[in-house]
């Protein structure tokens, strides 16, 4: 069946492991596939505001849509909301209680400005994951105790802790066996290079394949005519819902087994222009059922063996 709609997810996928510039090639690619009629959807843990800068380089449509915070927002380029979920207050509060001792704590609101996002503890935080807090610096409020933070009563849309690998893991088992495991979705993100992981707590239910389901339906489009791009835990379940689903060279070693077990496919790295290659192939493949001329050679896309 031929593909109709492309996810992409960013950090580790489309975005270079050296910098924000996303490359030419990657670039043409996603032009080439929108020329020819195939919807683009980036789909980030980031909130919007923080990705649309990166990807304002690609030159997409302003039709085109973002699936952010994990799924927890569908927006378009301009602004459009098609969907979001919310963290209810209480839900958000126990979180505070349960995860209190990790001083990583954030809830990003969707909203912009100053107190868009409600930290813990900005040295702590700082201490983690330096680059992402100085990029966000003019959005985040410092909270002690936590919970005043929703003293306003506005419902967060996505919460997060990050710390070392092994943290993580015992956080997400930590809150599984809590009386709030119940009420969230939880999805990890791991580096190991950098011995960092990032834990998102999100309304139940709630993913990049949820979001991505959501969108279909709007689109009237099958599981089948969907791709989906992922290098990291948080992508399992958009990966999981598209019919086709690629995972990049560089993808944590959990996800390479897991594409290996499922037959997903698997293109280059991340430095290697992997989207682009996929989206290529796709484009290649597509001009091939319509009778048309291929536009892409050489394209190194395989199956996980």
């Amino acid at each position: 069946m031929t593909t109709r709609l492309i996810a992409i997810d960013i950090d580790g996928t489309l975005m270079p492991s050296t910098g924000p510039r996303i490359s030419p090639r990657n670039c043409a690619a996603l032009q080439a596939a929108e020329a020819a009629g195939i919807e683009i959807v980036i789909a980030t843990g980031r909130r919007q505001a923080y990705a649309m800068p990166l990807i304002a380089q690609v030159g997409l449509s302003e039709d085109s849509v973002m699936i952010s915070s994990n799924g927890a927002v569908v927006r378009g380029f301009d602004g459009e909301l098609l969907d979001r979920r919310f963290l209810p207050l209480e839900t958000a509060r126990q979180l505070c209680v349960a995860l209190r001792g990790y001083q990583t704590m954030v809830f990003t609101f969707d909203r912009e400005g100053a107190g868009a996002m409600a930290i813990e503890n900005l040295q702590q935080l700082h201490a983690r994951v330096a680059k992402w807090v100085e990029a966000n610096r003019p959005y985040l409020v410092e909270m002690q105790p936590m919970e005043r933070a929703f003293d306003g009563g506005e419902e967060p849309v996505q919460g997060m802790i990050c710390g070392t690998v092994a943290e993580m893991k015992e956080a997400e088992k930590q809150l599984l066996l809590s009386d709030v495991a119940a009420d969230i979705a939880m999805h990890r993100t791991e580096y190991a290079g950098r011995d960092l992981s990032i834990l998102d707590l999100l309304p139940p239910g709630c993913s990049k394949g949820a979001a991505l389901d959501s969108l279909a339906r709007i689109r009237g489009l099958d599981r089948e005519q969907i791709m989906a791009i992922g290098d990291n835990l948080n992508d399992v379940e958009m990966l999981e819902y598209a019919g086709r689903a690629v995972v990049m060279a560089n993808a944590s070693e959990e996800l390479l087994v897991m594409a290996q077990q499922r037959a997903w496919e698997l293109t280059v790295s991340n430095d290697d222009d992997g989207v682009a290659l996929a989206v290529e192939e796709v484009l290649r493949q597509n001009g091939e059922s319509n009778g048309e001329e291929k536009i892409a050679d050489g394209i190194v896309v395989e199956f996980a063996q």
